[in-house]
Order: C-alpha cells, then sequence, then structure tokens
C-alpha cells in the first residue's frame, strides 16, 4: 500500500502508539482518521497533525462500542470515498492480582483490546474485501505470547488479538481474497502513558519495564506493515527478542523471567499507590502524548 495519498483509520490516536502512528502517517502523506474518546486529545493530536501537512478527520468514539466504531467507518467513506488502512491501536490496562480486580475492569479492558479489535476488523474489512484492496494492522503485545501475572485481562486480550488475525487471514486465503491483508504488531515495554494512565489495583506505584523503547519505534513498524503487509512482526530490543527465544526453547523459564521483572521492577516495592480504575471507563484527562517520560526516567 502507498502510504502517500491513502486514507487510513487510527484507533488510540491520542495516546503513545496510536498517536505516534499517526504523525507518521501524516508526516508521509496520508489522511489520517484520528479515534480516541477524549475530545482534548483528539483536538491536540489533529493540530500536530496539521503541523506537518497532514489531512485529518477526528472521530470521537469508544472502540468498545460496535455502533461506534461502524459510524466511522462509514464517516470515513462518506469523506474520503474509501478506507485504504485501519490501525487497532486502541487499548487500557489494569494491573492486580486475578482474584483481587474487580470484574467489571476485566471486562472491560477485553471489551477494549480485544473487542475494540474485533469491531475494528469487521468495520474495515467489510468494506475492504468489495473494493479489493486495504490492510488492517491490530496490535497486541509480546504479552499475547509470553503471559504477564498481575494483568490476566489484558493478556487474555492480546493472546486473543494474535488468534484473531491467524483466524482472519486463514478465511481471507480461503475466500480467494487477494490484495486484503491483517497484521499482527507485537510490542515490547514501550514509552507510553499507558503504565501511569493504566488501573491499579495492587497498592504499589507501577512502573515501565526496562528498558522500555520509544512508540516511534513500533509506528514505523506499523507503517512497514501498511506498506508491505506481513502476517505478524515483533518490536522490541534484544532483550525482548531474548525473552522470546526462551519462550520457543523453554516456556515455563521465560513465564518466571518475565514474572521476576514486573514484580521486582514493574510494581515499585517501596512506593505506594492508590487503587484507581485508571483510564478504563473515561479517558484521562488532558491533550495526550506519545511517551510516557519512562525513558528519561531510567
Amino acid at each position: 500500500m502507498r502510504i502517500e495519498g491513502s486514507v487510513v483509520v487510527v484507533t488510540g490516536a491520542t495516546s503513545g502508539i496510536g498517536r505516534a502512528t499517526a504523525l507518521r502517517l501524516c508526516a508521509g502523506g496520508a489522511r489520517v482518521v484520528l479515534v480516541a474518546r477524549g475530545a482534548e486529545g483528539l483536538a491536540a493530536t489533529a493540530a500536530e497533525c496539521r503541523g506537518l501537512g497532514g489531512q485529518t478527520l477526528a472521530l470521537s468514539a469508544d472502540v468498545a462500542d460496535a455502533e461506534a466504531v461502524e459510524r466511522v467507518a462509514a464517516t470515513t467513506v462518506e469523506r474520503f470515498g474509501r478506507i485504504d488502512g485501519w490501525v487497532n491501536s486502541a487499548g487500557v490496562e489494569m494491573f492486580g492480582a486475578f482474584l483481587d480486580a474487580p470484574l467489571d475492569e476485566i471486562r472491560r479492558v477485553l471489551d477494549v483490546d480485544l473487542g475494540g479489535c474485533v469491531h475494528g476488523c469487521r468495520s474495515a474489512l467489510s468494506r475492504m474485501v468489495p473494493q479489493g484492496h486495504g490492510v488492517v494492522v491490530n496490535l497486541s503485545s509480546i504479552l499475547g505470547i509470553v503471559a504477564q501475572p498481575y494483568g490476566a485481562g489484558y493478556t487474555m486480550a492480546k493472546f486473543a488479538v494474535r488468534g484473531l488475525g491467524a483466524c482472519l487471514r486463514q478465511e481471507l486465503r480461503l475466500a480467494g481474497v487477494r490484495g486484503v491483508d491483517v497484521c499482527t504488531v507485537f510490542p515490547t515495554a514501550i514509552d507510553t502513558p499507558m503504565w501511569q494512565d493504566a488501573a491499579n489495583r495492587t497498592g504499589r506505584r507501577v512502573r515501565a519495564l526496562p528498558p522500555p523503547l520509544p512508540p516511534e519505534r513500533v509506528a514505523a513498524a506499523v507503517v512497514r506493515r501498511l506498506r508491505r503487509p506481513r502476517g505478524e512482526t515483533v518490536v522490541g530490543g534484544l532483550l525482548g527478542r531474548a525473552l522470546l527465544a526462551q519462550y520457543r526453547l523453554w516456556p515455563g523459564s521465560a513465564e518466571w523471567t518475565i514474572g521476576i521483572g514486573l514484580e521486582r521492577w514493574g510494581l515499585s516495592p517501596t512506593k505506594r499507590a492508590p487503587s484507581t480504575a485508571g483510564n478504563l471507563f473515561r479517558p484521562a484527562p488532558g491533550p495526550g502524548a506519545v511517551r510516557g517520560g519512562w525513558r528519561a526516567d531510567r
């Protein structure tokens, strides 16, 4: 897919990877539809995109709402005539032991992180298949390959997003559909605001696992998949790739590694934190940002 002149929908466009992806697409000459819940963040992201010379359309929607996502798709086609790419980047996180975590919060993580991809894929593919071209990129996580404790909802969703992509690729192939692709990207720990915006039921301060990579690195990988589709792509440094190699050889050891990493470094042993639902049910206040400041902190 050629980026210049293309029409791409990006969910979760006001923060982290979604925002970095929207900015990179605008810099490349794409027409980008920005989708998120927060009006202030949408306005700020749209202004940044315009500063790069990009043409944007900002639409407020909760990706957990299938009808809202379908309205985004319909509005995009009405405005630009087609959808060439769709990036499912919206996501939320909740840290807490499974038996202690409120059930409605686990459901909410699943509704956004998995349901958002389901809704985005249905709305995008139902238009891409008839037009004969298009690329969907779903954001999973390394935690969609190696499970993490104290985040059952997020881990379940990211495992399922991987399965969703594999299923859709098979269905498209069996149906003889050409020119339409579904890609899954698996980032390792990334320096985004998600860590501080997450719901937290642990009583301990949450910190990004080291070394957190810049979101722009993942955005570059997402844009590469839009240009040249590939089923699955891992984005991470040497530690992340070493963890995946360890998982292939000795799964139990890799799970212990990521578990002890979160216990010792991801959850502060000394700093307490209030119990909070974070941004699960309402967007984080403010204009949003690409980075969370964790790289500087490290």
